[in-house]
């Protein structure tokens, strides 16, 4: 019997983070984060059918998000833009009206990833900047929604009229936004649209969906679920390991930790689950059917990938499918080139 699923959101990453290599940690200029090479990955994304395409962000590495959603909206004609955006970084009216601008290049396709972050140099304990992202959230939304904000929080006393352009063309966006802590639950359960996980279990997905299900209820709201991870896709299981265990040989384990410390979230909860799941995986990287922490030994954050066939990785994402998620964010490496083999051989498959 053939089970029918809901359409998801299947969407590609955008490698803007100076992480785009054939393999990981093993620098290749023509790879490195640029405005030409990821203009490649955005466009060979929109051609292969995607709905969309996370374009990250990260303070120290890479180059600027919302500079390269611009300059890159106008030659998009069909796929969103996930836009993710630090929020301690910019003031959250100017962040509004980029937001509108860029909504306004894209006719109505920006989506907006929401980052709980700190200004550069700055150090906030979890629960200030969790606080903080959810003012930033409210004002955000308020004003590009084109209604007045009269605003009074910790962190924020703003009093003003949305700028022109977002009273013109309102927009209710659709912010993406994950964490594990109680803190980050909690503002994704009353002002998140998506909530994005990393790899896990099928059973803690499943744990975190109910909680989080529960969590949105207290506030009379629901949410859609989201699932960030990478792939590895070849024709026969064992071509589709010795490709994940390539893509990881370049490194050894100390070259991995200060890959891994890094990151500016290198000690947040989330990182910490992604590092467990490595050490209770077994001997091969395999945590779950189809689930190989291996890709975690050398990069921080999204720690794990589904790796195998093409059949094997549509029944793998169908299963997340059926667990509740319906927006899924996949990457691989190199990015341009297993975009379009996951898209000649898996998005058919679970489209």
């Amino acid at each position: 019997m053939t089970t029918k699923r809901s359409p998801a959101e299947i969407a590609w990453f955008g490698a803007l983070c100076d992480d785009d290599y054939e393999q990981i940690g093993v620098v290749q200029n023509d790879l490195r984060s640029s405005w030409d090479h990821c203009r490649d990955i955005v466009l060979e994304a929109e051609r292969c059918g995607f709905d969309n395409i996370l374009l990250p962000s990260g303070y120290s590495l890479g180059i600027d998000t919302v500079s390269f959603a611009s300059s890159v909206a106008s030659l998009t004609s069909t796929m969103k833009l996930l836009v993710a955006v630090r929020c301690g970084e910019v003031w959250p009216p100017q962040l509004a009206r980029q937001m509108a601008t860029l909504n306004q290049t894209l006719n109505g396709r920006l989506t907006i990833n929401i980052i709980s972050s700190e200004m550069p140099g700055e150090s906030l304990d979890g629960r200030a900047r969790y606080a903080r992202t959810r003012e930033n959230m409210q004002i955000l939304r308020t004003l590009l929604r084109g209604d007045r904000l009269d605003h009074e929080g910790e962190f924020y006393s703003l009093h003003l009229d949305p700028p022109r352009i977002a009273a013109e063309k309102p927009h209710d966006p659709q912010f993406y936004f994950g964490g594990l802590s109680e803190e980050a639950r909690d503002v994704a359960a009353a002002e998140a649209d998506v909530y994005l996980m990393w790899p896990d279990t099928e059973e803690v997905v499943a744990e975190t969906i109910d909680d989080m299900r529960v969590r949105a209820a207290t506030y009379g709201r629901t949410l859609r679920f989201g699932y960030r991870c990478h792939v590895v896709v070849r024709d026969t299981p064992e071509q589709a390991l010795d490709a994940a265990n390539w893509i990881v040989g370049g490194v050894d384990a100390s070259e991995g930790d200060r890959i891994r410390s890094q990151s500016l979230d290198s000690q947040s909860i989330g990182v910490r689950r992604q590092a467990e799941l490595r050490e209770t995986s077994a001997n091969d990287g395999f945590v779950e059917d189809y689930l190989w922490t291996g890709i975690g030994r050398a990069r921080s954050g999204c720690g794990a990938a589904i790796v195998g066939t093409p059949l094997e990785v549509a029944g793998k994402i169908n299963r997340y499918r059926d667990l509740g998620i319906d927006a899924f964010i996949f990457s691989g490496y190199p990015h341009k080139e297993e975009c379009t083999r996951f898209a000649q051989s898996v998005l058919p498959l679970v489209r």
